[in-house]
């Protein structure tokens, strides 16, 4: 069958569309994005705007459509931390389904975590043993860890790559402000490190997400182009060296860099700040880059859930 996933993050609108069955690997047939940047729709009050509403409810309309064009059979939406941290969410969601018809569903953090550590533990296979992944979005960073297809813990803190970036004035951002996001995002990971840590440390440590896919592109690892089947890692060796480095260019410079593109390059410094801190808290000194994240685990997810026949 042909599935669609609508991706309503904090930067983007995403849609995916594959063929798969259950048992299957499911087979990419279409990507479609638009950048939103729905946290920067919100008021003072922590509602979405009128107008971030009403262009949200646009970007899943044009999703639906051009789902339909590529004969989607089942179409399902969801929505992360920008959607679920708003005071007006169920306001949204109305807005949005009476516009295009579709019901997003609002995934919590750990929720978000756990569909995501599905998909890495598929990509990967049993033979990786106990997995740790890393996965960093606009509005929040998700952490899981297990043995099994479902994770023995799995935590979200609000430490996003846009939502960090919005709290650093300037670009560059002075380096006493670098100092002191770099100080509250491990303040804030070292809450959660006993329940990551707690029964040992993992055999594989993976990164999934666009934010980490770049900075591993920036350190070196093979361009997407070619194809997802190629091992990528990012060291942590590395990005602690690419931090102070991003830390004194400004956005337009960053885009110069291999595999950053001009709607990530003013996140990618809060992001290497957030990823090199969880990697050295955590005691890893190196990421597999998985390609499959969150929308595939949503997919992998429903497939799971049909009847045998």
């Amino acid at each position: 069958m042909r599935l669609g996933v609508i991706d309503v993050g904090s930067n983007t609108v995403h849609l995916l569309v594959v063929d798969a069955h259950p048992g299957a690997h499911p087979l990419p047939d279409y990507s479609h994005s638009v950048t939103l940047r729905l946290a920067e729709h919100l008021t003072h009050e922590g509602t979405i705007s009128a107008a971030g509403a009403s262009t949200l409810a646009r970007f899943v309309t044009d999703c639906t459509e051009v789902a339909e064009s590529r004969g989607v059979s089942r179409l399902m939406g969801f929505a992360t931390s920008a959607i679920r941290e708003a005071d007006n969410t169920e306001d949204v969601l109305e807005q949005v389904a009476a516009g295009s018809g579709v019901d997003l569903q609002v995934l919590a953090g750990e929720d978000e975590a756990r569909v995501t550590f599905l998909a890495v533990r598929r990509w990967f296979g049993w033979s990786a043993g106990r997995i740790l992944n890393v996965d960093i979005g606009g509005g929040s960073l998700e952490m899981a860890v297990g043995l099994d297809e479902e994770p023995d813990a799995a935590v979200s803190l609000p430490l996003g790559a846009g939502r960090l970036t919005r709290e650093l004035a300037g670009d560059p951002p002075s380096a006493a402000d670098v100092k002191d996001l770099r100080r509250r995002v491990r303040s804030e990971i070292a809450t959660v490190h006993p329940t990551l840590t707690r029964a040992g440390g993992p055999n594989l440590t993976v990164g999934t997400s666009k934010t980490i896919r770049s900075l591993a592109r920036v350190c070196g690892s093979a361009p997407q182009g070619e194809g997802p089947y190629v091992p990528r890692t990012l060291l942590r060796s590395d990005l602690a060296e690419l931090v102070p480095r991003l830390a004194t260019m400004t956005a337009a410079e960053r885009v110069e860099l291999p595999g950053v593109s001009a709607a990530r390059a003013p996140q990618l410094l809060a992001g290497a700040v957030v990823v090199e801190a969880a990697l050295d808290l955590l005691g890893v000194e190196a990421l597999s880059i998985c390609p499959w994240a969150l929308r595939e685990g949503l997919i992998l997810r429903f497939l799971d859930g049909l009847p045998d026949d």
